[in-house]
């Protein structure tokens, strides 16, 4: 995760963590797995969403190809 200390969009310093869980989960593509929670930093301020990761990156290793 990047250090991120103030929003781009409107510069505030006021951020938050949000997340997608239940139906927001994300699924590996012709995989099969639960998948995983989306995490995501958002400007309290404004809304902007600064950042989006999953939570566990290890359940999409695997060839594309």
């Amino acid at each position: 995760m990047m250090k991120v200390e103030k929003c781009p969009k409107c510069g505030s310093s006021e951020l938050g963590k949000g997340k997608h869980s239940g139906y927001g989960v994300m699924f590996p593509v012709n995989k099969m797995s639960l998948g995983s929670d989306i995490e995501y930093l958002i400007c309290t301020s404004c809304g902007f969403i600064i950042e989006g990761y999953v939570k566990k990156p290890e359940k999409f290793k695997s060839p594309l190809f």
